[in-house]
């Protein structure tokens, strides 16, 4: 029997012999500003439950309604450090029935305890709501119905980062991990691939590629470069004996073997994004610096089957004819070596995707170092926002960041400093996944967005994805009540980068990856690494 039926029958039981209605797997937690409710329904979708709240113990009060089984009750508007006794009520017209009932105690989190909250409730997105038959990553939730279940392959990449984040610290065991992985890379080795690439977008019930856009059908090297630095981690971090962790190993090492990065350089000294099934080099898409493609280059340089040369890193990707490469321009006092003028550096993902394993402490080759690229690139971008040139609402010390996200209200778009670039929506993940650079910058933001907004920007899985305080003056509307796997993943790695820098050690240990640095021209100093104090606590 199903679990819907054995839900019915149950009820059926407790309404014939007139028993008293419960509800099973009652849950009740509580954190420094909200409190987490949870239950299993006994009855039909649709039920509508409302959850009470008493201090004093006598007088209740409603706090919300809803029709799932699952709540989230943000009590600043109470006090801190509360106790709270809840009861969950099932409304029937003017009928109210009493399911449960619990105490919870809110109290104020240190620091740390604010990014492992935020950390955890940001996995369960790869975790617990992840594309069922092959564990991959959904593009985004909700997902658009016009599209259907899209998993994302530069998305899931950065979700093999939260995976071992959360297998390091307990969240799920080593082993159910590694089954998570070996689902993956099942679908991995069955997708459509194009020399060893994968495609953008696939759909959940089709091993075929799914078109990210016209053109775009076929092989897409930078989201499978993001999937690869993940694996790679994933092949170092799970190192074991075991039979499962070992044949994991085997099949990542097998799908890096296969990708043909020099292929992709059309026989000339730079390498190209995409190429489609139907249309081949229609796109014609040349990789040039400064952007989230880093990690490419190293990676095609890296292969130890079909790597490319170094001419591609410093020609295409550096070469001096190309334009948005080469900053050196000086933006609040701060000169930022590379990246767009015009936009400051540009979003803030270039700060993160290409290192969620690429460890930028002491990182440098002969265009410039890469903690210190990233810090100001980040700094800068506060900078801009509490300069606020545009007088977009809320902008400041504690609400900045702008990176790649939906807009607010409607809209996607790759938000950065300037008239074209910045609409008012500040995304979460760019701060937050800037934790590495700027701690106590980012911490304020983390607070800010918690403390104040949490009501309505604070979900099951985390920070939404962005908000907009100048769109009106509800703050209903003022977020973008929608999830992205490119924002959620950062978010989890980056922060884990902070604290204990668990992804950048394990990735730098892979021996092909530090081959390819150094046929690149890169160096690492290892005394400036030790030193650098903003690193955990």
């Amino acid at each position: 029997m199903n679990s819907k039926r054995f839900s019915g029958a149950i009820f059926a039981i407790i309404t014939l012999f007139n028993l008293p209605v419960f509800a099973a797997g009652w849950q009740i937690t509580g954190y420094d500003s909200h409190v987490e409710l949870n239950w299993e329904s006994l009855h039909e979708e649709g039920t509508r439950y409302r959850v009470q709240v008493t201090q004093d113990g006598k007088n209740w009060h409603t706090r919300l309604e809803t029709n799932s089984a699952f709540a989230m009750d943000f009590v600043r508007d109470l006090g801190t450090n509360l106790t709270l006794q809840y009861r969950l009520m099932e409304v029937n017209g003017d009928t109210e029935t009493e399911l449960a009932t619990g105490e919870a105690k809110t109290r104020d989190f240190t620091d740390d305890e604010l990014l492992d909250m935020v950390q955890r409730y940001t996995f369960r997105y790869f975790w617990d709501h992840a594309e069922p038959s092959s564990g991959m990553a959904r593009e985004r939730i909700p997902f658009m119905d016009q599209d259907g279940d899209i998993v994302t392959t530069g998305g899931t990449g950065f979700g093999i980062a939260a995976i071992i984040t959360a297998a390091e610290r307990g969240w799920v065991n080593r082993k159910a991990a590694v089954a998570r992985l070996n689902k993956m890379t099942d679908h991995l080795e069955q997708f459509e691939r194009f020399k060893g690439m994968w495609a953008h977008w696939y759909t959940a019930d089709d091993l075929n590629a799914f078109n990210f856009s016209k053109y775009d059908d076929g092989g897409d090297i930078v989201e499978s470069a993001f999937m690869m630095q993940g694996l790679l981690t994933a092949r170092q971090y799970f190192n074991g004996e075991d039979k499962e962790e070992q044949r994991l190993r085997n099949r990542i090492t097998a799908l890096w073997e296969d990708m043909d990065w020099e292929w992709y350089t059309q026989g000339k000294d730079i390498l190209y994004w995409h190429w489609s099934k139907n249309y081949g080099w229609k796109m014609n898409h040349p990789i040039k610096g400064y952007n989230e493609a880093l990690i490419v280059y190293i990676l095609a340089a890296s292969s130890p089957t079909n790597a490319i040369s170094a001419e591609p890193y410093h020609e295409g990707w550096g070469g001096w004819e190309v334009k948005e490469f080469r900053n050196y321009s000086t933006y609040y006092g701060m000169t930022l070596p590379l990246g767009n003028k015009v936009n400051m550096g540009g979003p803030l993902f270039f700060a993160h995707y290409s290192f969620m394993g690429l460890d930028p402490r002491g990182l440098r080759d002969r265009y410039t170092n890469y903690w210190e690229q990233n810090k100001r690139h980040t700094l800068i971008n506060r900078a801009y926002c509490i300069d606020n040139p545009f007088g977009w609402q809320g902008y400041g010390e504690d609400l900045w960041g702008l990176t790649a996200g939906d807009m607010v209200p409607v809209g996607y778009t790759a938000h950065a400093p300037g008239a074209e670039r910045d609409h008012g929506t500040i995304a979460p993940t760019a701060a937050l996944s800037s934790m590495p650079y700027t701690p106590a910058e980012s911490m304020k933001v983390l607070k800010n967005l918690y403390r104040n907004h949490g009501r309505h920007m604070f979900g099951r899985m985390g920070f939404f994805d962005g908000i907009n305080l100048s769109v009106s003056d509800n703050p209903e509307t003022q977020v973008r009540n929608t999830y992205l796997a490119i924002d959620q993943g950062p978010i989890v790695g980056m922060i884990e980068n902070y604290r204990t820098a668990l992804l950048w050690n394990t990735f730098m240990k892979d021996k092909d990856v530090q081959r390819g640095l150094k046929k690149l021209g890169f160096t690492i100093d290892h005394k400036v690494q030790s030193n650098i104090q903003s690193i955990g606590h």
